[in-house]
């Protein structure tokens, strides 16, 4: 019996003998709203009931409501996860400003939004502190969520090293103060079989526990690429003193994803593209992925007065994968054969997070000021080896997957490194009257040691304002810096600078007085400097950083829970990049669509109706066209895509829901390279049947 078998077993026992105990709550007993402070503010760690956010963590690490936080924040709900029937991080931020979510399709090993056109695949934390990897986060399993932040612009000020685009994290379901469960199973189409668990306890007045499971077997439109996977999330939280609290998040995943092999260039426009989407290049009898995870946290929150605190945030992250993958040639000169290579991959890796800060607050003249200052250590070693190797050609009218019969590897590349990142900063947020203002510098040390050596130090800031009105408005301006490391030498031997990011952002917000809502819009210009670009002098072939790119354009987001039943998001995104220097002059950056727009809404029928229990809900999607590449030599078309949903209430406690993606199955290409064409997801449907207690 598979772990994913077993654990679907050990799922549908735990629906059994929970339903056999529990205990009828009504759905607002479900939300423990944490503690209330003096000053009238929420953990933004805690469950949010609806789609509409006033408090994030991620911006200014104090917990500072979004309308007062002068960058713009994006926060998808547990609730709005829930509705959208989401289980990868791209579905989870397909209905936001500022993202083109799933720029590659959907990828079972890992996601790739861009951010504001940067690629995010390693702009991705969880509970605020970074997840590493060389080649791109691995996915995290969404159930175990309790929101995502999506905090746009350069933001080394309060994380270090990262993309200008922004920061991505994911936010883990904590331990409650309140006993309630859920237990379900879910089908779907693809195959998406899965069970799930979720339980809180209670178990005295200052000690909780949370338990999060999940067995899925799932696979893609090509039905090859299939992933088993088991999850186990354990959180605690036990309040040692009334001023000192220490928690725990664990989790362990194992999963086996499949690497998509693309289809050739050549194909697309010759061939149905519906049977494009599903046909496999690679082959089953090659094809192997094993892939482990293991994160341990601690957050220690401790108030020394009731005016300064200390918060230290730790996290150990393992991870293993073994796989061998598959990918295409973009020419098939007789239409048919394609010729294909295959890659191997043995990673082993461990990271350690450390985050601790100092929060307090002075009154001057001047008004209020909240302080932070921060220690941020990092220390990251992996080992991997990659081997590149030539597979046999494959017919794409009748392909055989017998065994590709790999060669010898004609490329191996191993690395032994040792990265470590040591920084410090401070912030100070001003209040005075109705006018806010924020300020925060950092100072960073990034070394790498090896099979490749190199340090870099390097400072950051940012500086900001805005102004609230008595009806909710809030205009704001902001300036942020970003730094990434870059490891080389250029043309003159000269060590690589870290590329550096700079933006301007003007906004404006919106929290309504009337009714519940947040809306928000937001114009950028931001700038990363000190790429690598490749250049001849003297007959000799090298890279200086006389590279540059832009990204500028307009945001309008808002959510709206109205007190009718309806939820409703939508967001516009307008988003202009250029290479300004260096390679590809003019040139678009890959993977940003000038437009992107979404919205999202959903209906409840309230008591008394003769629906009473049922919801209803869909949205739909429009992504612009974009290049698959920095050359410009691969242009994907726009494309709108539908989505439905509903659930039922069948009794208070058991309910079933149904999600429809891409409901008229639409066929479009995602991205086209050098490595191939990858398409979208066709028409997914996913049904479930939970129990609440």
């Amino acid at each position: 019996m598979t772990l994913t078998s077993r654990l679907t077993l050990l799922a549908s026992a735990s629906i059994f003998a929970l339903s056999s105990t529990a205990y009828a709550q009504s759905t607002a007993d479900l939300y423990d709203l944490g503690s209330i402070q003096l000053d009238g503010e929420i953990d933004p760690s805690d469950p949010v009931p609806g789609y509409v956010a006033t408090n994030a963590q991620t911006a200014t690490k104090t917990g500072t409501p979004i309308l007062e936080t002068q960058q713009s924040v994006s926060v998808i709900t547990g609730e709005q996860i829930e509705d959208q029937g989401a289980t990868t991080l791209g579905d989870t931020l397909g209905y936001t400003a500022g993202l083109t979510a799933q720029p590659f399709g959907t990828d079972p090993r890992f996601d790739s939004p861009t951010i504001r056109g940067f690629n995010g695949s390693d702009a991705q934390y969880l509970n605020g502190l970074r997840i590493m990897r060389d080649f791109g986060a691995p996915s995290f399993e969404i159930y175990s969520l309790e929101r995502v932040e999506v905090l746009k612009g350069p933001s080394s000020v309060m994380y270090g090293s990262g993309i200008p685009g922004g920061v991505i994290n994911q936010v883990q379901k904590r331990a409650q103060f309140v006993d309630f469960g859920e237990a379900g199973v879910g089908i779907g189409d693809p195959k998406a079989t899965e069970g799930f668990v979720d339980w809180n306890h209670n178990y005295t007045d200052n000690f909780a526990a949370r338990f999060t499971a999940v067995a899925r077997d799932s696979e893609e439109d090509v039905e090859e690429l299939t992933n088993q996977r088991g999850y186990l999330g354990v959180a605690t939280r036990w309040d040692i003193t009334d001023a000192t609290t220490l928690q725990f998040l664990g989790s362990y995943q194992k999963d086996s994803p499949i690497t998509p092999a693309g289809v050739p260039y050549d194909l697309i426009g010759q061939v149905n593209d519906k049977d494009l989407r599903s046909f496999y290049a690679g082959d089953p009898t090659d094809d192997n992925s094993d892939r482990e995870t293991l994160n341990l946290g601690l957050e220690l929150s401790h108030d020394l007065n009731e005016n300064w605190s200390i918060d230290v945030g730790y996290r150990h992250q393992n991870f293993d994968w073994t796989y061998t993958g598959f990918y295409v040639n973009n020419t098939v000169a007789d239409g048919d054969t394609i010729t294909r290579g295959a890659s191997t991959q043995f990673e082993d890796s461990v990271t350690d997070n450390l985050d601790a800060r100092v929060a307090g607050t002075v009154w001057t003249d001047t008004g209020k000021h909240d302080l932070l200052f921060g220690l941020d250590l990092r220390r990251y070693e992996v080992q991997n080896q990659t081997d590149f190797m030539s597979a046999d050609d494959i017919s794409y009218s009748n392909p055989d997957y017998n065994g590709a019969n790999l060669g010898t590897p004609w490329y191996t590349g191993v690395n032994d490194l040792t990265l470590t990142q040591f920084g410090i900063y401070a912030q100070q947020e001003t209040a005075n009257g109705n006018w806010r203002s924020s300020n925060a510098l950092r100072l960073d040390r990034a070394k790498q040691t090896g099979t490749s050596s190199q340090e870099d130090l390097a400072a950051t800031r940012r500086h900001s304002f805005s102004y609230l009105f008595d009806n909710g408005v809030a205009p704001y301006a902001s300036y942020t810096q970003s730094f990434d490391p870059t490891v080389g030498s250029d043309i003159d031997g000269n060590a690589l600078k870290p590329t550096e990011g700079e933006q301007y952002e003007l906004g404006v917000k919106w929290e309504p007085t009337t009714f519940n809502g947040f809306f928000s819009a937001a114009v950028y210009n931001l700038t990363q400097s000190n790429l690598s670009a490749t250049v001849t002098e003297g007959g000799i072939s090298g890279i200086r950083q006389i590279g540059e790119v832009t990204s500028k354009g307009l945001e309008l987001e808002g959510s709206v829970d109205l007190d009718n039943g309806w939820n409703i998001r939508g967001q516009y995104t307008w988003n202009e990049t250029e290479q300004t220097k260096g390679d590809n002059v003019g040139n678009e950056m890959p993977n940003a669509p000038a437009h992107n727009a979404s919205l999202w809404a959903n209906y409840g029928f309230g008591n008394g109706s003769a629906l009473e229990g049922l919801r209803v809900g869909g949205g739909v999607r429009y992504i612009g066209t974009r290049f698959g590449d920095a050359g410009n030599a691969y242009e994907m078309e726009d494309v709108t895509l539908l989505d439905l949903q509903t659930s039922y209430d069948v009794t208070e406690d058991i309910a079933l829901s149904l999600n429809v993606s891409n409901l008229t199955d639409v066929a479009y290409v995602a991205n086209c390279g050098s490595f191939g064409c990858y398409y979208g997801d066709g028409r997914t449907v996913q049904a479930r049947m939970s129990y609440k207690w």
